[in-house]
């Protein structure tokens, strides 16, 4: 039993038949408004320097009125897909990981895949929380690697204003709004996506939750609907632990130590947690990305939005190994292992001009979709539609059972 889970860790690791998932292109959106600490001093009861004490928090981005988890996630495919050179035929799948959508249904993931026009891929979005983005990193290595897929978008796009209390100093001070989106291809370069261990514990549940309407209470007890619920200190013990114990064990996973690590990049939840789980791992500071102080808490986008700032200004370079680490609501977390083995692609203004053409196409396309489907329910109605409507607030009897 040990020889076999052994066997299938070593083929994650390496690849099956010769495939290999890598990063080849990322973007980052953040919306343009900077809510700052002392923007904060005048909402609710706190100070810019209990802030920073408490968390390392100085500002954070707020998305305004036009914007949502799938605009902020569009603009950011759109840049990967940029940065990658390739046309959005090109996916194969588009996951997204968020914790805000706009509608639990239709997915985040199916109303960015139409605004780009990437009419081959399958689209779905992923709850993992703050972890989502390891979570969908992890589903799309896995695709690639299997040879079910040869290009796949990760998005983590979140508007975490929209579920804030923003009453409550405990929570309001934390989170914010932002995207981020990679693209992973097939290579068989050996590196790109190793090692992932995902977790989760269900039972801490109520440390950290939001209440999509359908209950309203959490174990009987009453709580608001749709904004973020958390036991701050409680998180706190779980997440210092749980960051340093999910780095050991992808690293051991993967037969290296942490000497052989060049950059660990943790979720941007609070700065205290991140300097605890380091401690405990003997990192120095030099070796971990952290951009909180600028960005806040962005949930599933901190982690991309961390490592596409560290790769602009050089903190992680061509061939370094690099950790992921984070956690979330769940409670879930989670720690994958990159070799980060980019090779830039080079600019090409044709292709530049033949996405831009692409994506108004796009809108195009999705307007005569919709329009034939008007016309399809005004002119082919099925039999059944011609019944009697139900009138509005009467109760629909249930199916009968065969007895």
């Amino acid at each position: 039993m040990i020889k076999s889970r052994h066997r299938k860790r070593q083929i994650r690791a390496n690849g099956e038949n010769g495939r290999y998932a890598h990063v080849t292109g990322w973007g980052v959106e953040v919306p343009e408004r900077v809510l700052t600490n002392h923007d904060l001093e005048q909402m609710v009861d706190t100070s810019d320097e209990w802030i920073r004490e408490r968390t390392g928090i100085s500002e954070r981005r707020i998305a305004d009125d036009r914007d949502t988890a799938v605009t902020l996630g569009t603009r950011a495919a759109r840049k990967a897909l940029k940065h990658a050179d390739i046309l959005p035929d090109d996916l194969d799948l588009i996951i997204v990981a968020t914790m805000s959508p706009v509608y639990l249904c239709p997915s985040t993931a199916c109303l960015i895949q139409d605004q780009l026009g990437a009419t081959r891929a399958g689209a779905f979005d992923l709850l993992a929380a703050c972890s989502g983005f390891i979570y969908a990193l992890s589903t799309a290595a896995g695709q690639i690697k299997s040879g079910m897929a040869r290009t796949v978008l990760v998005i983590g796009t979140e508007t975490l204003s929209r579920i804030t209390d923003w009453s409550d100093r405990g929570t309001c001070i934390l989170f914010a709004d932002g995207a981020a989106a990679f693209v992973l291809q097939e290579s068989d370069t050996p590196g790109g996506v190793r090692e992932v261990v995902l977790h989760s514990d269900g039972s801490g549940g109520e440390l950290l939750y939001v209440h999509s309407g359908a209950r309203p209470t959490w174990n009987g007890a009453e709580a608001p609907a749709s904004l973020i619920n958390m036991n701050g200190r409680g998180v706190f013990r779980f997440a210092a632990r749980v960051m340093s114990s999910a780095t050991e064990e992808v690293v051991q996973q993967a037969g290296l130590t942490l000497n052989d690590i060049d950059v660990i990049v943790p979720h941007q939840a609070n700065m205290r947690i991140i300097d605890a789980a380091m401690r405990s791992l003997k990192i120095s500071s030099d070796r971990v990305v952290a951009n909180i102080e600028r960005y806040g808490n962005t949930s599933a986008a901190s982690i991309p939005i961390a490592i596409v700032e560290a790769v602009e200004n050089g903190q992680i370079k061509p061939n370094d190994r690099i950790v992921l680490v984070g956690f979330g609501g769940g409670l879930t977390w989670a720690a994958a292992l990159l070799e980060w083995e980019v090779t830039p692609t080079p600019a090409s203004y044709g292709r530049d001009v033949l996405r831009e053409g692409l994506y108004i196409l796009a809108r195009v396309r999705s307007l005569i979709n919709r329009m034939l489907r008007l016309l399809e329910a005004l002119f082919f109605r099925a039999p059944s539609d011609r019944q009697p409507r139900q009138r509005a607030g009467t109760p629909a009897k249930p199916p009968q059972q065969d007895e």
